[in-house]
Order: C-alpha cells, then sequence, then structure tokens
C-alpha cells in the first residue's frame, strides 16, 4: 500500500557530527521515509524541530540538491542572504554546489515540520561558519583534515 503510517516508522535523533557541534541538532527528530517506502533514488526524511533546535549545522553539498517542504509550524531559514521565515505551504530549493550555506532553525515555542528530500551523494559537505568539513567517503573532520 503506497500510504505510509508515520507511526510504525522510527524516529531518531542521531546524528554524526562531533559532539561539539551535535547540541544544536539535538531537538532535531526525523523519519527516514525511503527504505519504508521501497524508494532508493532519493531520500526522503519526516523531520520535526523542537524549539530550539536546529537542522544541521549552516552547510552546502557540492552533489547533492536539497528541497524541503513545511508542514507545520515555523522555521527560520538562515542562508548567505540573510533570514526567511518559512511557514505551512513554503518551499525551499537548495542546489548542489551552489556555495550557499544554509540551516532551518525554529526559534518558536511549538514543533515545526518538514520533509526534506534530497539524493544523498558521496561527495564533500562545507560547513562555512564552523572548523569542520565532511569529506567525500569519510568521517567529519576539521577544515584541515584533522580528526576530532
Amino acid at each position: 500500500m503506497p500510504k505510509l503510517d508515520l507511526d510504525t516508522i522510527p524516529q531518531t535523533n542521531a546524528t554524526g557530527y562531533p559532539p561539539e557541534y551535535a547540541k544544536a541538532v539535538e531537538g532535531r527528530w526525523y523519519r527516514r521515509l525511503g527504505p519504508a517506502s521501497g524508494i532508493g533514488d532519493f531520500g526522503v526524511s519526516h523531520v520535526t524541530l523542537k524549539p530550539g533546535a536546529w537542522s544541521s549545522q549552516r552547510h552546502w553539498h557540492e552533489g547533492e540538491d536539497e528541497f524541503v517542504v513545511m508542514l507545520a509550524g515555523e522555521a527560520v531559514l538562515v542562508d548567505d542572504g540573510g533570514e526567511t521565515v518559512l511557514r505551512p505551504g513554503d518551499c525551499a530549493a537548495f542546489p548542489k554546489a551552489d556555495g550557499n550555506g544554509h540551516v532551518l532553525q525554529n526559534r518558536s515555542d511549538a514543533d515545526c515540520v518538514f520533509v526534506a528530500v534530497g539524493r544523498p551523494a558521496d561527495t564533500d559537505c562545507h560547513y562555512p561558519d564552523i572548523d569542520m568539513h565532511l569529506f567525500a567517503g569519510q568521517d567529519f573532520r576539521r577544515k584541515d583534515g584533522g580528526a576530532f
């Protein structure tokens, strides 16, 4: 059956970030919908940000497009152009290799919920505001390549 029951799909707040950068995403809870649906050509996540939580550290991908659709609540999109409030029905697109770091932050007193779509790629991911870089095929490292 094509309809997914979200309550049957495990939710996690796991992150691969080193401890010094993980606090911002502690209140980010997500469900990976692709594996539950049999979809493998792109990734889809149902994401809830608790008040104060961020979707990630501000970042951009060399080889992965990302697309977000807001479902409930509101989040502030922070990118190189400034800050933009996203509300239910709003969409945001993040083309690969555009060099425009982005993050969604829940600055409200209520949960915000969105769907994120992307195609995971084995390419570098840049974090312009912090000393972290994801080198293709490796773990998170400092920008100079050093380990955490």
